[in-house]
């Protein structure tokens, strides 16, 4: 953990699945004692698997780690009266619960709030807070298609394709943690908590805003691009004679030394390609233009030519590709915890002064720091 940033912050965390328990991973990482509270069964991504480490999916490590873990029936009064009054000793309470649930139990907003006026109450839903989505259920892929973002990725001649990894949970899980590390900065000036509202769907629609601000403007969705964008051209991967390379020339001086690159340099001052916009206007033209000289030589070739005049370019690599780079291995950001596992997991894209938020600290098991096991 970073020593001092947090240090001293009590967090209850009664996350499930990915969104919740990210933002108390983020927190803990980052220095807080974290307490996550499970149902007696655990969190349903512990069965998330395989893969497997000591019973456990990799995928439910990943995420918790770093912090204790008691267990809770919220059906039995005295543990629901004992997790409230541990609420109240804390800082901040963050729960992905749903809806119907808090407010069942008296573990909702308006109650703790009232109660604990200094508490910091982070409430990560499904659909938001309020509107008739409220009580709405939902996971990562239905938000994906219901925020609009399914529609928007994948190659343009096939179907509308999920984006791969689990964007909104992790996404709204970091919200999440910036409403809280806001709250608090508040509360050391003011001594007053606040409720935190976050939701899987306002991050999609987050995630959509610049398709919906062109929607809005013009009226028309911009086709979907594969690897390309739908203002900048050409910003894309080009096929080589082994592979394909993104390119991102992201502006007209990077577009001027591409074309010098390609052979052509020439073509920024041909009237058609002279801004963003013209060459948005002739993209088939364009691309394919680009596309019939690119295939001629491998990426390699075509990265260092690039490299040297300082272009923006990049392999579309594989997950082993990834963890293969200097790059990587230079930036120390992951850790192997298990010494009979393989398994490598993050720290936070985040250092201080050159120390890395995050550590190789395990996952707890189910109920590990319940009263009752103390002193095992």
């Amino acid at each position: 953990m970073i020593p001092g940033i947090l240090s001293g912050v009590k967090v209850v965390e009664f996350g499930q699945n990915l969104a919740g328990p990210y933002c108390g991973q983020i927190l803990a990482f980052l220095g807080a004692d974290v307490v996550k509270v499970e149902r007696p069964e655990g969190d349903d991504a512990r069965k998330w698997g395989p893969p497997f480490i000591e019973g456990d999916a990799t995928g439910f490590i990943a995420l918790n780690r770093g912090k204790q873990s008691i267990t809770v029936d919220l059906a039995d009064a005295a543990q629901r009266q004992a997790l409230i009054e541990r609420i109240g000793q804390a800082d901040v309470f963050v729960h992905n619960l749903r809806a119907d649930v808090p407010p069942k139990f008296g573990i909702d907003g308006a109650s703790l709030a009232q109660r604990f006026p200094h508490l910091i109450y982070a409430d990560l839903g499904a659909f938001g807070h309020t509107g008739p989505w409220a009580q709405r259920p939902g996971y990562e892929p239905i938000i994906q298609a219901v925020a609009g973002l399914i529609s928007l990725n994948g190659d343009p001649g096939g179907p509308p394709a999920r984006v791969g990894v689990s964007i909104i949970d992790l996404s709204t899980g970091m919200w999440t943690a910036i409403g809280v590390l806001a709250a608090l900065w508040r509360k050391a000036q003011t001594g007053q908590g606040c409720i935190v509202n976050t939701s899987l769907f306002e991050t999609g629609l987050m995630w959509a805003s610049n398709h919906i601000a062109g929607y809005t403007t013009t009226g028309t969705v911009a086709p979907r691009q594969g690897t390309g964008h739908p203002s900048l051209t050409p910003y894309q991967a080009f096929e080589c004679s082994d592979g394909p390379l993104m390119i991102c020339p992201g502006n007209d001086r990077l577009w001027r030394k591409f074309a010098e690159v390609l052979g052509h340099p020439e073509w920024p001052d041909d009237p058609r390609f002279l801004t963003n916009a013209l060459r948005m206007q002739h993209r088939p033209l364009l691309l394919g233009m680009i596309g019939d000289i690119m295939k001629g030589e491998t990426r390699a070739t075509w990265s260092a030519r690039l490299d040297k005049l300082g272009v923006p370019n990049g392999p579309l690599n594989s997950v082993p590709d990834v963890m293969a780079l200097a790059q990587v291995a230079a930036l120390a950001m992951f850790s192997k915890p298990f010494a009979d596992a393989p398994t490598l997991f993050h720290g936070l894209p985040i250092s201080f002064d050159g120390q890395r938020a995050g550590d190789d600290s395990r996952a707890p098991r189910i109920g590990e720091h319940n009263p009752e096991r103390s002193d095992r």
